[in-house]
C-alpha cells in the first residue's frame, strides 16, 4: 500500500497564535481515516491545508506526491469535498444541481442518475432542493462530491446534526465508496461514529495529535482496569480479573446458565480522549 496523504511536522500559525503543532500522519489508499476532536481543535484547518485552501507555516504536506501548496488541476480532479457549508442551489432541483457540476467536470449526465441512486435520492431527482430534509440535502452534497469519481473524499463532520437513521445511511455510503477504491478523510467529534467507520484515527486536541491508531487498539491500550463484568440472571453483578485465573469461574456461570450479560472493561474513544486531555468533546 502507498500513502496518498502525508503530513510531516505541520505547523500552522494565525498571527501570533499557533493552531497546529508538528502534525504527523500518513494515510494509505483505500483507508477510512478519522481526525477526531472537539470544535476548535484544528480539524478543519488541516483539511484546508491538505486541499490547498490555506498554506501551512512550516512542515511538509503531500497529496498524491504533490506539495499541497502547489496542487495542480490534475490533483484537484481527484478530490471530492463535503464541507460544513453545503453550497447547494436551493431553487434548483437535485438533478439540476448535479448537472451544473457535470458540465464543469465534462462528465456524461448519465452519471447524475448513478450518483443519485448511490445516495438513495433517485426518486427525488426532480425535487427542489429547498424542499429537501436536512439529511437529504447532505446526501445530495455527497452525490455532488463523488460525481467525478474522486480518489480522495474529504468529509468534514458529514453527519453533524443529523438523526441516527440518516447518519446510518451516510455510513453505508462511506463504506460503499471505500469498497469502490476511494480513500476517505473524515473529521468528526462523534467518537462512536469513528469507532464504527475508521481504519485508523488521530485524536486531535488544541492542535496536537495526542493518540493515533486503530480505534480498538487505542481502547485496549488504555484498558487500565482490564476486568470482566458479568450480570447474573438473579441481578448480581460480578467483576473478575481478565486473566486465566478467572476462566473456570466464568465457564461455570455459563454451564449453569446463569449469565444475563457479560462485558470487558476497555474504554471507548471518548473516555480515552477525556483521560488524555481532561476535556469533553464539545
Amino acid at each position: 500500500m502507498s500513502a496518498v496523504i502525508s503530513m510531516k511536522n505541520i505547523k500552522k500559525d494565525f498571527g501570533s497564535k499557533t493552531v497546529l503543532h508538528n502534525i504527523n500522519c500518513s494515510i494509505e489508499k483505500g483507508e477510512i481515516f478519522g481526525l477526531l476532536g472537539p470544535s476548535g481543535a484544528g480539524k478543519t484547518t488541516i483539511i484546508k491545508i491538505l486541499t490547498g485552501q490555506i498554506q501551512k507555516t512550516s512542515g511538509e504536506a503531500v497529496l498524491f506526491s504533490v506539495n499541497t501548496d502547489k496542487l495542480t488541476e490534475d490533483v484537484y480532479s481527484k478530490i471530492g469535498m463535503v464541507l460544513d457549508i453545503q453550497g447547494l442551489y436551493t431553487r434548483l432541483t437535485c438533478y439540476d444541481n448535479l448537472a451544473i457540476f457535470a458540465e464543469i467536470y465534462q462528465i456524461n449526465k448519465k452519471r447524475i442518475f448513478e450518483v443519485l441512486e448511490k445516495v438513495r435520492l433517485a426518486d427525488e431527482a426532480k425535487k427542489i432542493v429547498s424542499k429537501l430534509s436536512k439529511g437529504m440535502a447532505q446526501r445530495l452534497v455527497i452525490a455532488r462530491a463523488i460525481l467525478h469519481y474522486p480518489k480522495i473524499l474529504f468529509l468534514d463532520e458529514p453527519t453533524s446534526g443529523l438523526d441516527p437513521a440518516t447518519s446510518l445511511e451516510i455510513h453505508k455510503i462511506i463504506f460503499e465508496l471505500r469498497e469502490s477504491g476511494s480513500t476517505i478523510f473524515l473529521t468528526t467529534h462523534n467518537m462512536e461514529e469513528a469507532s464504527v467507520l475508521c481504519d485508523n484515527v488521530a485524536l486531535l486536541n488544541e492542535g496536537n495529535i495526542v493518540e493515533y491508531g486503530h480505534p480498538d487498539a487505542i481502547c485496549r491500550k488504555y484498558n487500565d482496569v482490564n476486568s470482566i463484568n458479568i450480570l447474573l440472571k438473579n441481578g448480581e453483578k460480578i467483576s473478575l480479573p481478565n486473566n486465566n485465573n478467572s476462566s473456570e469461574q466464568i465457564a461455570s456461570y455459563f454451564r449453569e446458565n446463569n449469565v444475563e450479560a457479560i462485558h470487558s472493561t476497555e474504554p471507548n474513544l471518548e473516555t480515552v480522549f477525556i483521560a488524555l486531555t481532561g476535556r469533553e468533546l464539545v
